[in-house]
């Protein structure tokens, strides 16, 4: 009997590699025998990098990078096991995680770091990135990940931009002779489902600004700045990106990658689904188990769970998928009608406390497994 555990991780408890473990060791008390694939997965955001460094026997590179206050953090980004692909989340180097009420300003973050992240790749031999732009702290535009390669953004009398997306008004000019030549030669898949526009109603700015602290007089700056900089880009670099759909992603870095890289945009989930080779893990598979912290209707809009079920319908489709999740969320029957997955079960083992959950995650989830397990045997017998 074959196996297949691949599940997303469990934000706040688990990794998605500790989830498969989790839930593989729960099986194995069962059939001990069993072929069992772990692939640990993601959908582009937080956990991408763990996820798919972990399921192509990766390694994982840290630098300091500047954050998105000017400060110098530490960002960790992967090689995959190819040592072809890197695997970067924009957040790691220009995350909200790194401001707070206190301090955060989308008029003064930044995305050098993440541009800094991409220049890294490329020192260790890449020759392609994906690239997770979701959880930003940023709403430049991309300016800052664009000069971090070599480009410049010059004021009326010839000057760099200071950062932030409120400089992005003073842009007169983009030179571009300075980017770095592995640039062009290097293709970047933008893992984002974020289909808005760089500006306007559905904008960056008026849809993403408030979250990132953008009072309503900012996110009026902010759009007007978008608009002058996505014509600068139009005039300089030939290229119309204002309603380009996803443009609009991590504060515009969407507008900025399109823009001066060599990239194009795919659902975070596919592009997990190919580079950790799940569908050619998933034939002759017998039971499909994924998972993830907590599971509701939202989840057939590009979760993990869903694009795993998918992957095994089309792959091994009388392969049950069974979900097994932290926290089971409202109209979770929509994802029974799709057909895509069979069962979900919820892992808490009786009632307790948030953080006694996330502590006991690990056992709650192995006896889960050994559970289900116990029940697919009895019906052998």
């Amino acid at each position: 009997m074959k196996f297949v555990i691949a599940p997303d991780s469990f934000k706040g408890g688990l990794t998605a590699k500790e989830v498969a473990d989790a839930i593989s060791d729960g099986i194995r008390k069962i059939f001990a025998d069993a072929k069992i694939d772990t692939v640990p997965m993601a959908d582009g955001g937080e956990g991408t990098v763990q996820a798919l460094t972990d399921a192509t026997q990766g390694q994982l590179i840290t630098e300091s990078v500047v954050g998105p206050l000017g400060e110098n953090v530490e960002a960790t980004f992967g090689v995959l096991g190819d040592g072809n692909t890197a695997v970067i989340e924009m957040s790691a180097a220009s995350g909200i995680q790194y401001v707070d009420e206190h301090t955060h300003d989308p008029l003064v973050t930044t995305t050098y770091g993440t541009g800094q992240l991409i220049i890294s790749a490329l020192n260790h031999g890449v020759k392609k990135i994906i690239l997770g732009i979701g959880g930003s702290a940023t709403n430049d535009g991309g300016a800052g990940m664009a000069q971090a390669i070599g480009a410049r953004l010059l004021d009326e009398n010839g000057r760099d931009l200071l950062y932030g997306g409120g400089q992005l008004d003073k842009l007169v000019t983009i030179n571009t002779e300075d980017v770095d030549p592995r640039i062009e030669k290097t293709e970047i898949l933008i893992a984002s489902d974020v289909t808005n526009p760089l500006t306007g109603s559905n904008g960056a700015s008026v849809v993403f600004g408030p979250q990132k602290g953008a009072t309503e007089e900012m996110i009026k700056k902010l759009d007007n700045n978008l608009h002058h900089y996505s014509q600068i880009i139009k005039k300089d670099l030939g290229i119309e990106l204002e309603d380009t759909p996803g443009s609009g992603a991590a504060g515009g870095l969407g507008a900025g990658l399109l823009a001066f890289t060599n990239s194009r945009m795919e659902k975070g989930i596919d592009i997990v689904v190919d580079y950790s080779l799940l569908e050619k893990r998933l034939k002759d598979a017998d039971f499909v188990f994924t998972g993830e912290g907590s599971i509701d209707f939202q989840t057939k809009y590009g979760k993990t769970p869903f694009g795993v079920a998918l992957a095994t319908k089309k792959i091994s489709p009388h392969a049950p998928v069974i979900a097994l999740v932290g926290n089971i969320g409202e109209n979770v029957e929509e994802l029974y009608e799709t057909g895509a997955i069979d069962a979900i079960f919820a892992a808490p083992s009786g009632a307790k406390n948030l953080e006694q959950a996330i502590k006991d995650t690990r056992n709650d989830l192995s006896l889960l497994a050994e559970n289900v397990a116990r029940l697919i045997a009895s019906t052998e017998k």
